[in-house]
């Protein structure tokens, strides 16, 4: 099923990582209208280079709530005033142990994968509910639902961003305006390349499909909930983890 989205203001947050550059590619072209967020202004500026699209990138610390200012500045700037769809991706891990989790670890997960998330959005929805139309798109995660050792943080951060989207989805859904998550499981990328090599055979054997993801198998789900074919599908989460959690 080929998924097609054109002349389209799109907002992609932590659009350099492995998984966010698969997002902000499966977009590109069209006449789609590109804004990308990340922290590396040299690679935002490097991946603009690469697309096709009309393409603006912020560079922004996400723990500084005064940022989602900026970032609706340039907004109201580039893109007047509108927004078609949203693509929540960033995020940070701080992992350790609960009894020896340090308080800016908690906090610093929690204010970046959930409190900046809620800001950003109830900011972009003001041009959705007023345009009548919107997606919303949270990466969440599969430890979200399963927990995981060390993660106590990651976890709490990602199961209340699956329940602000149900709760979202609820309140726009009249306004044509749709808000679902996608839970990855264990994707290859950059970031987890290191933890794949040490201990590839145990994490393939604990997932029944036997091999980990790769970015694209989250990117062409982003694009598909993104995309007209998915206008009757809002509040869900859909796990994406070759059957590690079921």
């Amino acid at each position: 099923m080929q998924v097609k989205i054109q002349n389209q203001n799109i907002l992609i947050t932590g659009a350099t990582g492995g998984i966010g550059r698969s997002i902000v590619k499966s977009f590109d072209g069209d006449n789609n209208n590109l804004f990308i967020i990340g922290t590396n202004e040299n690679k935002l500026n490097a991946l603009s280079q690469e697309l096709t699209s009309s393409t603006k990138y912020l560079a922004c610390d996400f723990n500084d709530y005064r940022n989602i200012k900026n970032i609706i500045t340039k907004i109201n700037e580039e893109l007047d005033n509108k927004i078609d769809i949203l693509i929540n991706n960033a995020g940070i891990t701080r992992d350790n142990l609960t009894l020896r989790m340090k308080e800016e670890e908690w906090n610093d997960v929690i204010n970046l994968n959930l409190n900046t998330t809620f800001f950003l959005t109830k900011e972009i929805l003001k041009f959705m509910v007023k345009n009548r139309f919107g997606r919303i798109i949270n990466i969440s995660s599969v430890v979200g639902s399963s927990g995981n050792l060390g993660q106590a943080n990651y976890a709490a951060s990602k199961a209340g961003l699956e329940g602000m989207t149900k709760s979202i989805a609820l309140e726009v859904a009249s306004r044509g305006i749709t808000a679902n998550c996608i839970a990855p499981g264990f994707i290859k990328t950059a970031m987890t390349a290191d933890i794949l090599e040490k201990n590839e055979d145990k994490i393939i054997n604990n997932i029944p499909i036997k091999k980990v993801g790769v970015p694209d198998d989250i990117s062409s789900l982003t694009k598909f909930l993104a995309s007209d074919k998915a206008n009757y599908i809002t509040g869900q989460t859909f796990h994406v983890n070759g059957g590690m959690l079921m």
